[in-house]
């Protein structure tokens, strides 16, 4: 059996429950992928997003419907190293990838601000662009259930709103492209868990700024980093912290919300608050006067 057989068996049978399971409940609970689909799947050349290849290679097979997939490999500036074990992993996972430059990481070095989100923003929109050059409609990332929860959290801790990491969203630069997140209730141990059953490396950190850092290993400050590590401490008071944070936001109570935003305007529970207690009163008064009736 060629490696990659042994892969794709091991996400069907060994992880069926911890991955498998996880992905397609994500896809058809958010809708992910409709017939006729051309999705660009985008390889960073990390565990997710190899992970995330495979199993759309199986749900293509295996799926309800026909959709056509495009493995897409973006080049900011990767060292000799990282481009080539991106090459080489491809080829043992049997992922038919296409690779195009860019120049991202040249010119985030020369502008001022935060490197990681210009590079981030640079980096999806070259990818919007060459998937539709493509034919597609969509683009694929490998973000996961760990890192939806710690962008709630870093949201709440770090930026004073309510805010998650979206399963879908349209584009509002390209028209008619969608990014979907195929592995957004996918847990990052059980991606980690996958890699070493099947003795895979991938590259850990290919940014040019900090390509010694290792995702698993770093022990920097960084603001997700410190929310990582907080939820961490927060499961060893309850196993079911991390289901609990990623609830909250599919079970938010309005009635309770002080105040949000919604197209761009703002809303506040006192818009409202005086007709809403009328009601409520006028509510009960007539429960009262049908009960002595």
């Amino acid at each position: 059996m060629e490696k990659y057989q042994e892969v794709e068996k091991s996400i069907i049978k060994k992880f069926r429950r911890t991955i498998w399971n996880g992905f397609v409940t994500g896809i058809n609970r958010y809708k992910l992928i409709s017939e006729g689909d051309r999705i660009a799947v985008c390889i960073s050349g990390g565990k997710d997003s190899m992970l995330m290849a495979k199993c759309m290679q199986e749900i293509q097979r295996h799926g309800k419907y026909p959709f056509h997939l495009e493995f897409l490999v973006m080049d900011p500036g990767y060292n000799a190293a990282n481009r080539q074990m991106i090459l080489d992993n491809a080829k043992t996972l049997s992922i038919p990838i296409t690779v195009f430059k860019s120049r991202i990481f040249d010119v985030v070095a020369t502008m001022d601000g935060s490197p990681c989100y210009i590079c981030a923003r640079m980096r999806r929109g070259h990818l919007y662009s060459y998937a539709r050059e493509l034919g597609c409609n969509k683009i694929a990332l490998g973000h996961h259930f760990d890192d939806v929860i710690e962008t709630i959290l870093m949201s709440m801790l770090y930026g004073a709103e309510v805010k998650t990491m979206m399963p879908k969203l349209h584009s509002t630069n390209f028209e008619g492209m969608e990014l979907i997140r195929p592995m957004y209730m996918v847990k990052e141990e059980d991606i980690l868990a996958w890699q070493r059953y099947n003795g895979l490396n991938f590259i850990q950190c290919a940014c040019r700024f900090t390509e010694a850092c290792s995702h698993e290993e770093n022990t920097g400050a960084s603001k997700r980093l410190e929310t990582k590590l907080l939820i961490q401490k927060l499961r060893t008071i309850n196993p079911y912290i991390d289901k609990n944070i990623f609830q909250s936001v599919h079970n938010v109570n309005l009635e309770t919300v002080i105040g949000y935003r919604s197209k761009g305007v703002r809303r506040n529970f006192l818009d409202d608050y005086d007709d809403v207690n009328k009601k409520s009163i006028d509510k009960i008064t007539d429960q009262a006067y049908t009960d002595n009736s």
